[in-house]
């Protein structure tokens, strides 16, 4: 089996050069958190096995193994390996879910799995890869922005800007009450001064997101619609309706969650919080692109033999209102089970941070609620979804 030992995060900044975070790198994020993992716990630091980091662009301050790099700044020693990967926005949650499968197979014992991005210090495709930049590429795949595959899916789907608005007003309520009510108090390591997540807007409201312009529809116009459109002929038009206040904001930020087997614990005293059952990854349409998170829920509760009826918390990563809307409805997820403290949208979306972050808040949720199964999930681009179900394990 697979334990969560423990679990700690950063808070999430505004991905701007006004932020709170935007003065330290990717790499110190993850140092101060590894530091803090190690005092809080009295963790020996020698026997962790591996430290395996999800990053989404690996390029300038947060290219060359940034995990390897991040362990040998924090004095954990020359022994302790590292490790970054990229599935995009899911790459934080797949460094869980494929750690975690490792601990379970035996090839580890202790180990941190994780995310980070800063956004602000290093953007959105700044790795220039051929899905963003290369036009033929682009061309035979319809890579097309996020937002555009967000309004594409929201026009299937006949969602409203009504309803687009509300749950954007929803998720904001619910991380304002989270944030007020210290929800997130047990994990949050204050860095440079901030000490909660700068991102949320209590004073939302369905006027002032009514009032907002459509998000994406510049891009449209300049050639994306026509990308969308011929790679998916599902319909003759894209409607725009996501605005800024029904996107993911973007966040710097890091998470580190310790994850061992039984000896592990016993080892270093440390009781399990809860057990990573598995985990999936799924891959859909690369227009449609994000509803792949939903998928790979799906995926990991029927290899489990669940059903999302029996699911207490659903941590999904609001890649748009539409996807969530989508989500909920299909999988009956009411607002008290689906991202009960908020979600992205509100709280800042860091790229490979966020899937870890979803992790370890599904496991905090299920201990303020006493409940036993919840899943994390994310789509990222082209397509890509992981998600990991969880079991609570009772003190």
């Amino acid at each position: 089996m697979t334990f969560v030992l423990d679990y700690v995060r950063t808070p999430r900044g505004r991905a701007s050069a006004k932020g709170s975070l935007h003065d330290v790198p990717a790499v110190d994020l993850v140092v101060g958190l590894q530091r803090e993992l190690a005092r809080r716990t009295g963790l020996d630091t020698g026997q962790v096995e591996d430290v395996v980091l999800g990053c989404a662009s690996q390029v300038d301050e947060q290219g060359a193994d940034l995990a390897r790099t991040a362990t040998l700044l924090a004095g954990w020693g020359d022994r302790v390996p590292g490790g970054t990967l990229n599935r995009f926005c899911a790459s934080g949650i797949d460094a869980v879910g494929q750690t975690a499968a490792r601990i379970r197979a035996g090839d580890l014992r202790l180990a941190v799995a994780g995310g980070v991005e800063s956004v602000s210090r290093v953007p959105m495709f700044a790795d220039r890869g051929p899905l963003w930049t290369d036009a033929e590429t682009v061309r035979r795949i319809g890579s097309v922005h996020m937002g555009i595959a967000a309004d594409l899916n929201a026009t299937i789907e006949k969602f409203t800007r009504a309803e687009l608005d509300a749950y954007g007003v929803e998720t904001q309520q619910k991380a304002a009450a989270a944030r007020a009510g210290g929800a997130f108090a047990r994990s949050l390591v204050p860095v440079a001064g901030l000490d909660h997540d700068e991102l949320v807007r209590p004073g939302t409201t369905l006027d002032g997101l009514a009032a907002l312009p459509p998000a994406f529809a510049g891009l449209g116009k300049d050639g994306q619609d026509a990308i969308a459109l011929g790679a998916y002929d599902g319909v003759d038009h894209i409607d725009h309706l996501h605005t800024v206040g029904t996107s993911p904001a973007m966040a710097d930020a890091a998470a580190l969650l310790l994850l061992g087997d039984a000896d592990a614990a016993r080892r270093t005293g440390l009781r399990p919080r809860a057990r990573i059952v598995g985990a999936a990854t799924t891959a859909v349409n690369p227009v449609v692109m994000l509803t792949a998170g939903q998928s790979a829920v799906e995926a990991v509760l029927a290899r489990a033999g669940l059903t999302p009826a029996d699911v207490d918390v659903f941590e999904f990563a609001e890649a748009f209102s539409a996807l969530c809307l989508r989500f909920r409805r299909d999988l009956d997820a009411g607002p008290d089970r689906l991202n009960p403290n908020g979600g992205t949208m509100a709280m800042g979306h860091a790229f490979g941070a966020t899937g870890a972050i979803l992790v370890g808040s599904c496991v905090e949720a299920l201990e303020d609620r006493g409940g036993r199964y919840g899943v994390a999930a994310v789509s990222g681009a082209a397509g890509l979804g992981v998600a990991v179900l969880i079991e609570r394990l009772a003190a």
